[in-house]
């Protein structure tokens, strides 16, 4: 049975090959422009910084270099029912080096489009076991990121050989230039 997890909240993942889902959807009250979100993971040593930046996953870089983590591909519209984008881990084939993975939605062109996520509903974050499709955790967004255009979701990391996943919830909004200033 899946945990539901509140912000702050860490759960041990206990799957070695995982897949992290993610879906939104928009309201009502839209820009009159389509909303495209976009699914990144920062691949990072124990530095806080990425490994390198073949480590930095998104729609343009779809497979980490050890083929561990591959994302499914940029959903342009997070239209229907489920994830709208997932993105499969696979820990047995992991680079030692990689020691977190941070997972973060961002909306594309947010400032052009007058978007913010205050104006998307229903976040979340899944993670279930690849093999078995039994879901292992998810963490729902319930706070109202009104002025914010990028939202770091959670983290997934390893302590003394066990990964955990984090529920983050942090919200900025400098889209995602900032995160990939934060952690080159």
């Amino acid at each position: 049975m899946a945990i539901n997890l509140q912000k702050g909240q860490r759960e041990n993942i206990n799957a070695p090959k995982f897949t992290v889902g993610l879906g939104w959807d928009i309201n009502n009250t839209s820009t009159g422009t389509a909303f495209d979100l976009d699914a990144s993971l920062f691949l990072l040593g124990e530095n806080k910084k990425l490994v390198s930046d073949n480590h930095f996953i998104f729609y343009n870089n779809l497979e980490s270099p050890d083929k561990a983590v591959i994302h499914s591909g940029d959903n342009l519209t997070g239209d229907g029912a489920g994830d709208d984008e997932q993105i499969k881990i696979d820990l047995t084939k992991i680079d030692s080096a990689v020691k977190e993975i941070t997972v973060v939605v961002t909306i594309h062109e947010a400032d052009a489009r007058r978007q913010n996520f205050g104006q998307v509903r229903n976040s979340f974050i899944r993670i279930f076991n690849t093999d078995t499709n039994e879901e292992i955790l998810k963490y729902e967004l319930d706070e109202d990121f009104s002025i914010e255009t990028a939202v770091e979701f959670g983290r997934i990391y390893n302590r003394n050989g066990e990964w955990k996943f984090e529920a983050v919830g942090s919200g900025q909004r400098e889209g995602l230039e900032k995160f990939v200033e934060m952690y080159q």
